[in-house]
């Protein structure tokens, strides 16, 4: 079996096709039932995010492997597979580890570092185990991806701004409305990113805010940890008439600030209205970006501010990406060492072998020696034998790249008149 990963992320896809492709909870069960009754899938592992919809599956070949991960894609979502050929991509075998290592380590985000993305790594492969889809190639593979994120963040500053997503959006905010100290700001929801832009505009000095969601227990629960006001969503409207920022952040299944409750807010106002929307699937509609005064900044309109940003941080992304080498070239060597591990095995047993039958062959030649000489003769004999087998086997796992691998363990194999080991 061979790693095969199929996706579709922020790169290439409008926020439109990412909506429609991201997986809600009641969705995972069904798909991964899909996964585990095809037979060109072995295991898999579906990531959605705000930013990408992945699945990782261990299957026969590529051909086949791409055309069940495409076709679980397209079933699960009710998309057609036109609508995704585009902006689909995949990798396969070690660029598949490479790529969800870099996933993993924030370095594929659209925010660089985005702190979210490793708890989420981890969260796919866990409800995938739950649901019987997962198996050990795959949880290796996250495994080592998991590692390999956490190391990026330990030991460089990527991913050092928890808040980068409102950070930027923030920034944008501040050159609209002519700087945010003292403004009013309405945040949409209670869960990670609204606490994030609590303290992001705390921080920046605005003057107040108030935080809206349908548990107003959840709303106060997060307010008051921050000294701000709450109400429920049915206060939405009113709270909208007296903000100069809004923020929503919400997990709704859909549109929550229509275009003609915002058209109706603007007609009252003279004031321009920020409204930043970092939920996916989205909670303004787009529509609203025609309204005069009114500038809407969804996830796609982030993109070049966050550009801009990350250019700053070469050395650490640099540095980022040279770990992200070294654990991918750690886990890809370990990979073919377990997979080569039978051949590996008896060439040295075959060395051992050939020690004792020559030991055995000059029996009588060295009957005359003391015990620690022959000891120190089977030990340079062995030294001889294995250093000699050294150079191959190291060789033999450097390449035994995807493709040539079975042709490398073939040829070693012939050669040493030994039984190539099954998959």
């Amino acid at each position: 079996m061979a790693t095969l990963a199929l996706g579709v992320s922020h790169r290439r896809a409008t926020v439109e096709l990412l909506e429609r492709l991201a997986f809600a909870d009641a969705d995972y069960t069904k798909a991964y039932r899909r996964a585990v009754d095809d037979p060109a899938i072995d295991e898999a592992v579906v990531l959605s995010t705000c930013n990408r919809i992945e699945i990782y599956g261990s299957v026969p070949s590529y051909h086949a492997g791409f055309q069940a991960l495409k076709r679980l894609l397209c079933e699960s979502r009710e998309v057609d597979a036109e609508t995704i050929s585009e902006p689909l991509y995949s990798h396969y075998e070690d660029d598949a580890a490479a790529h969800l290592f870099s996933v993993s380590a924030g370095l594929d985000s659209m925010v660089l570092g985005e702190p979210q993305i490793l708890s989420q790594v981890r969260e796919a492969l866990r409800r995938s185990t739950a649901e019987g889809a997962s198996g050990p190639r795959l949880t290796a593979l996250f495994h080592a991806a998991a590692r390999a994120g956490r190391t990026v963040r330990t030991d460089t500053a990527v991913g050092a701004a928890p808040d980068a997503f409102i950070a930027a959006g923030a920034d944008l905010a501040a050159e609209t409305l002519g700087g945010l100290e003292g403004k009013h700001a309405l945040v949409v929801g209670a869960g990670q990113m609204s606490a994030l832009a609590l303290k992001h505009l705390r921080h920046r000095g605005v003057g107040t805010i108030r935080v809206v969601n349908r548990s107003i227990a959840r709303a106060r629960a997060l307010a008051e940890r921050v000294g701000a006001e709450y109400g429920d969503l049915d206060a939405l409207a009113d709270a909208i008439a007296d903000a100069d920022i809004v923020i929503s952040a919400t997990g709704a299944a859909g549109i929550i600030l229509t275009q003609e409750a915002l058209r109706a807010t603007m007609s009252d106002r003279a004031q321009p209205l920020f409204v930043l929307d970092l939920a996916v699937p989205r909670d303004v509609d787009p529509a609203a970006a025609a309204i005069d005064r009114l500038h809407l900044v969804d996830i796609d309109g982030l993109r070049e501010a966050l550009e801009a940003r990350d250019a700053g941080a070469a050395e650490d992304i640099s540095r980022a990406h040279d770990i992200v080498a070294a654990e991918v070239h750690r886990f890809t060597l370990r990979r073919r060492s377990e997979r080569l591990a039978p051949l590996i095995h008896a060439l040295r047993e075959r060395g051992d072998g050939t020690v004792a039958t020559e030991l055995e062959r000059f029996r009588s030649e060295l009957s005359s020696l003391t015990p620690d000489e022959r000891a120190a003769v089977e030990a340079l004999a062995r030294g001889i034998v294995a250093k000699l087998l050294h150079d191959p086997i190291v060789r033999l796992k450097e390449l035994s790249t995807p493709g040539t691998e079975d042709a490398h363990a073939k040829l070693a194999a012939e050669l040493f008149g030994l039984e190539l080991p099954a998959e």
